[in-house]
């Protein structure tokens, strides 16, 4: 199985259905993520997280804001789109979004 590189995480990723957009500035060696978020203003993340599986990469990025408490970002990097697909869980009303995100740089 061969490894993905995990800096092809780095950059600014917007959410393609929203002005909403992350900006990963470095993939740590110990799975953590210098991250940012914002909605359009800045939004405090409580952890973010990254994983490799069977050569697939993967980020958690929990939120920790008003009106984002725990509110969660579950995405696979698709290395042959160059973007972030996965789920939002939305903390406040319990609910679930599939969501993408592209490259902004």
């Amino acid at each position: 199985m061969t490894k993905s590189d995990k800096n092809l995480l780095t950059g600014d990723w917007v959410r393609t259905d929203a002005s909403y957009f992350v900006k990963i500035i470095k993939v740590n060696e110990d799975r953590t993520l210098d991250a940012q978020y914002f909605n359009p203003n800045p939004i405090n993340i409580g952890k973010a997280n990254w994983e490799e599986s069977y050569g697939n990469l993967k980020i958690i990025i929990e939120l920790r804001d008003v009106n984002y408490p725990g509110s969660t970002y579950t995405l696979n990097y698709l290395q042959d789109r160059d973007m972030l697909a996965g789920d939002y869980y939305q903390a406040v009303e319990g609910l679930t979004f599939y969501v993408e995100f592209v490259r902004n740089n």
